[in-house]
């Protein structure tokens, strides 16, 4: 089995002009953009235009969760107007954050009623970890759980290089969250703590994670799509055509390695 493999437009925003990177993305191999705000702020339905002319769709995007638990009518219509169907809210900013599990229930329950409101019209809601929640509270628990134990329909983007980067097990989250994981990161680092050029990020196989040992955990997941990301590439191309390839060698996204 072979996945649709995506690309999160973060990693390009130091190069615009974003649109012109599409035509270069589908050449490559990739299925699908997953943006994240700003990139659709200003048109989603001619984003989403953009990125079906270029030979792509948009599957799932980033927004933020205070935009969710404020209107999440509001950002079920910018999903529908992209032709997305997966909101994905990314990120807690350390301001805001509490070292508490009523804290980080609260998020999950904010995520839960938007995955409500958007069940109501055939779309998702998933959340994205970074490292914090992976961060024993001082209670010993971990925010990831709380997050994502409000509800079953919360899903979730794991990425596996943050998770790393927490000194978690990405081979046992993968597992523990099985059934929940909709979309997986192929984040890759170069070291458990960050360090480094490009802030320590790396192209998929070109960092420290074993991914041929990752693989059997993947494909028992219920993902439906694969994600190439790096936080800080010196060349996007080289760090999307690298991490297309590699995928590409484990089998995960169709085509010759």
């Amino acid at each position: 089995m072979s996945y649709p493999l995506a690309y999160q437009l973060y990693s390009s925003r130091n190069f615009p002009p974003l649109e012109d990177q599409l035509p270069e993305l589908a050449a490559m191999g990739y299925d699908a953009i997953e943006p994240w705000l700003p990139a659709y702020e200003a048109d989603p339905a001619a984003f989403g235009r953009a990125v079906r002319a270029a030979g792509m769709r948009i599957i799932g995007f980033h927004m933020p969760l205070d935009g969710l638990a404020a209107d999440p009518g509001r950002w079920c219509d910018i999903a529908e107007e992209m032709g997305a169907r997966v909101l994905i809210p990314p990120f807690v900013p350390a301001e805001e954050r509490r070292d508490t599990a009523d804290f980080w229930r609260g998020v999950g329950e904010t995520l839960a009623r938007g995955a409500d409101v958007a069940a109501e019209r055939g779309l998702t809601v998933a959340w994205h970890n970074h490292d914090f929640e992976y961060a024993a509270l001082p209670d010993g628990t971990r925010p990831i759980d709380h997050i994502l134990g409000a509800g079953d329909a919360v899903k979730f983007e794991i990425d596996i290089g943050w998770i790393v980067r927490g000194g978690a097990d990405p081979a046992e989250e993968l597992r523990r969250y099985a059934g929940r994981i909709v979309a997986i990161q192929l984040k890759d680092t170069a070291g458990p703590d960050g360090m480094g050029a490009e802030d320590g990020w790396r192209a998929t196989g070109d960092g420290i994670i074993d991914w041929d040992a990752l693989v059997p955990a993947m494909r028992a997941s219920a993902a439906t799509h694969v994600v190439a990301e790096h936080d800080n590439p010196a060349d996007w191309r080289a760090f999307a055509a690298r991490s297309a390839d590699h995928m590409r060698r484990l089998g995960l996204v169709a085509g010759a390695a």
